[in-house]
């Protein structure tokens, strides 16, 4: 019997990629509940027809509930009976959260912090939050806002262990393979129209992970958590270029087009710095990065010291496993979203 058996799981921010996804994973088990929280009623409404027509038989496990995180009360409401959550919800897109940096700091910031204050409140059992390989060495504002949500995500894991009730872990993870926003879609409907693909830098290099492999993330966070802990994937990575030949050899080359680098993009993408490698395990398939136990007493720091403060390098999509053009392909090939839009069904 797993521990979702008879189990209510909230979602929040459900209504997205990964949420759909966790829907796929969940709803033909024994879970008791699935509660999607987002503020969008139409991708609700949306999800709530497609469930009913999909899954006539499991649909009336998931239940929607219209609020927002940035709203304190929307979210307690939401969260009485509430044994586990995914928090999913945040704003993700680099250049809207560069233009509107206090709109990122209000859901991915405080947002969080209402979350996880209802969650210990409600004595919520466990919490997996999800967070970007931009929070590692931030240099946009979206990976700025995510940075200060994994420090309060660690702030709240400290309190809420003090009381014993709920286990609060973080998990990061790169690019995620035809999420919401993500390239691979555009790179698809460009060619679909007939125009060039645009590129930012070819030689950029981004880590390739498909939706299943982030809530198979989650799933091992959820179950190997201590208080605190961040958990990271083993993940691939591509160039920028690599992925837009590899795109154009499935759907077809309609020349590509280089615009240069958006607000706050990165060369590269790290998901764990130098200081957070000194202090990792390696599980696998997976790092887990031990919380930071020492508290505000540091004269003992001031009188001894410490020896090493940072391993030798960092975990990034330059130094990972780099995959070639056909490696990519066959990566992106493990997406439904691609083989589904090979296979002639398109997506809105």
């Amino acid at each position: 019997m797993s521990a979702f058996s008879g189990a209510t799981l909230m979602i929040t921010g459900g209504t997205g990629s990964f949420g759909n996804t966790v829907l796929k994973h969940f709803l033909n088990t024994d879970i008791g509940q699935i509660r999607i929280f987002s503020r969008d009623e139409k991708k609700q409404d949306d999800m709530r027809h497609e469930l009913q027509m999909k899954y006539p038989e499991s649909a009336g496990k998931v239940k929607f509930y219209i609020g927002d995180v940035r709203d304190a009360r929307s979210i307690r409401d939401a969260m009485d009976g509430v044994d586990y959550i995914f928090h999913a919800a945040a704003l993700k897109q680099v250049p809207s959260c560069e233009f509107f940096p206090m709109e990122a700091v209000r859901t991915n910031i405080i947002g969080t912090d209402n979350m996880l204050h209802a969650a210990i409140e409600a004595k919520v059992k466990r919490v997996v939050c999800l967070s970007t390989d931009k929070a590692a060495y931030p240099i946009n504002a979206m990976g700025i806002s995510k940075a200060m949500m994994e420090h309060v995500i660690y702030a709240n894991a400290r309190v809420a262990a003090e009381r014993g009730n709920t286990v609060i872990c973080c998990t990061r993870y790169g690019n995620v393979m035809c999420s919401r926003g993500s390239v691979i879609p555009l790179f698809i409907e460009q060619i679909h129209a007939g125009k060039p693909i645009t590129i930012t830098n070819p030689d950029m290099t981004r880590f390739l992970m498909n939706l299943d492999e982030a809530v198979d993330l989650v799933k091992f966070a959820f179950e190997h958590a201590n208080p605190g802990d961040l958990f990271v994937q083993k993940a691939d990575a591509s160039t920028i270029g690599d992925l837009a030949k590899a795109v154009q050899q499935l759907f077809g080359d309609t020349g590509t087009q280089i615009i240069g680098t958006r607000h706050g993009e990165k060369l590269f993408e790290t998901l764990m710095t130098q200081e957070e490698m000194l202090r990792s395990e390696d599980m696998g398939n997976y790092f887990r990065v031990a919380a930071d136990s020492r508290d505000l007493n540091y004269d003992k720091f001031v009188v001894k010291g410490q020896v090493q403060t940072m391993a030798d390098e960092s975990y990034t999509s330059h130094n990972t496993k780099r995959l070639d053009v056909e490696g990519t392909i066959k990566k992106i090939l493990t997406t439904d979203y691609v083989q589904d839009e090979l296979n002639g069904i398109r997506h809105n």
